[in-house]
């Protein structure tokens, strides 16, 4: 497994990862499972996990970070992150990004996790209601006092995340140092428009989640919603995604993916990956095949002919 340099830091994370979200604690409970899944991707070279507070409202922290710590992985050679901001319970304090709700949830991560420190801690939304000085002043604490090497954003806008930066610097503070976007080949305008050039600009480093558009660029909707597939737990999901012409874009990438000897998940992880500003993405896996074929994104090299016919298929509304 390769490793990429996470913006103009120094740290270092695998390109493909493995996350809890939808996943461990809640779709998939059974701790033996987690440990299969978990010990492949070990075996395949993975050393970023991601996490958040609120996955499962905590038990994706207990569980996955509990299966690292069963398998006696040397806590240097893991890079660990949470995030913090959607609600934990029903009091108004607890949510957001006040001060008081960033510093008391890192502790509460730490200890589910069972660890003295996080490498990225994220604020997973934009908080509106909390001036951005005293986000910034937060996140710079919980690295300053070691409870986190490094912090960063997630689904922040453009503007948001250089305000950020630049607060940072004007006021010897922190910066964050990385942003984790929702980007696929069904969902890009955003990031590659606003995300990409101001985080080149500033040095941000991306590791992005959904690359595979919720399973939809897998080819697991070709033939209706499975029982159990997100889509069925989550309507909203499909409503957004399964739409005729998604169809026939992935129908059509199945092709490609044939010509390279490559499964669609495998190119769509590829696709991700082409882009430079990328470091990591963030991939789920329920079974051990899954991330056995994830794994398998980390050598496929797109040409830029295949990626010049990809995006050909990507633009075609009648594809």
């Amino acid at each position: 497994m390769r490793t990429r340099r996470l913006g103009t830091s120094g740290l270092k994370v695998s390109t493909v990862a493995l996350g809890a979200w939808t996943t461990y604690g809640d779709s998939v409970q059974d701790r033996a499972r987690v440990t299969q899944i978990v010990e492949r991707a070990l075996e395949g070279g993975v050393t970023y996990f991601d996490n958040a507070d609120v996955y499962a409202r905590g038990e994706g922290e207990r569980i996955l970070t509990g299966v690292l710590h069963d398998l006696g992985v040397p806590r240097h050679q893991l890079v660990l992150s949470s995030k913090v901001f959607w609600p934990m319970s029903d009091h108004p304090n607890d949510r957001g990004l006040s001060r008081k709700h960033v510093l008391e949830s890192i502790d509460r991560s730490l200890e589910r996790m069972e660890l003295d420190h996080l490498d990225l801690y994220f604020a997973h939304r934009y908080d509106p209601e909390t001036p951005m000085h005293e986000i910034v002043e937060a996140f710079s604490d919980v690295v300053r006092s070691g409870r986190a090497h490094y912090w960063g954003t997630s689904e922040w806008t453009a503007d948001q995340i250089a305000e950020a930066h630049a607060t940072a610097k004007a006021s010897g503070l922190v910066a964050p140092v990385v942003e984790q976007p929702n980007y696929s080949m069904l969902h890009r305008e955003r990031v590659e428009e606003r995300i990409v050039p101001m985080a080149r600009r500033i040095g941000i480093g991306l590791v992005t989640f959904s690359p595979l558009a919720m399973g939809m660029l897998s080819g697991k909707y070709d033939d209706g919603v499975p029982v159990g597939s997100r889509f069925a737990n989550v309507p909203k999901f499909g409503e957004r995604l399964l739409t005729d012409v998604n169809r026939r874009r992935v129908l059509a990438l199945a092709e490609v993916a044939k010509e390279l000897g490559a499964s669609r998940a495998q190119l769509a992880l590829a696709w991700v990956l082409r882009e430079p500003q990328v470091a990591s993405v963030i991939t789920g896996a329920t079974d051990v095949a899954q991330i056995e074929e994830n794994l398998g994104a980390d050598a496929l090299e797109l040409s830029d002919e295949v990626v010049d016919r990809i995006d050909r298929i990507l633009a075609d509304e009648e594809a």
